[in-house]
């Protein structure tokens, strides 16, 4: 089962394992990049991070386990690196990660082209569509680095993208 959704450009480090893991725990992370699945380093340096059960995998082969992780009795963490990834998941799939409707988005380093929300968060404009797809779909699509910095929910930043 699902029991935590993540949008994070670092996918899983020290606030991950520290913070958010203590507000919903979980027996293991599934992180969903293709970098860092098909990336021997980036693979293990995740899965050395924490004492958790890690999985690093391809969007295809997540898209094939993830009724196994559904019906899974244990709680895993959903970490995608971008909101259009995540989106892939949620919407363009259909997946439903159990009773989770909230999606955190935290850490998304400036880049070219993007439009600053907060402190180490901003979007470019084809992760603000991923965002409004998914809150379209009925997910609270919420930004905070830790829940004590939070941000605010995507409506809030949605007229920055022209919606």
């Amino acid at each position: 089962m699902i029991s935590f959704v993540r949008v994070d450009d670092r996918i899983i480090h020290g606030q991950i394992v520290t913070r958010w893991s203590k507000e919903y725990p979980c027996d293991g992370i599934i992180a969903v990049n293709d970098k860092a699945a098909t990336t021997p380093v980036l693979k293990q340096s995740f899965k050395a991070s924490t004492d958790k059960k890690v999985f690093v995998w391809t969007m295809e082969h997540f898209l094939e386990k993830a009724d196994d992780v559904l019906k899974s009795s244990k709680k895993y963490f959903l970490i995608t690196k971008n909101p259009v990834d995540m989106k892939k998941i949620l919407v363009d799939h259909g997946f439903v990660p159990n009773d989770v409707k909230q999606v955190v988005i935290g850490p998304c380093n400036d880049r070219p082209g993007a439009i600053k929300l907060g402190s180490n968060q901003s979007l470019i404009q084809e992760e603000a569509e991923a965002c409004e797809a998914m809150t379209n779909a009925g997910y609270d699509v919420y930004f905070a680095l830790l829940r004590e910095t939070a941000i605010g929910s995507w409506p809030k930043f949605r007229s920055k993208f022209g919606y």
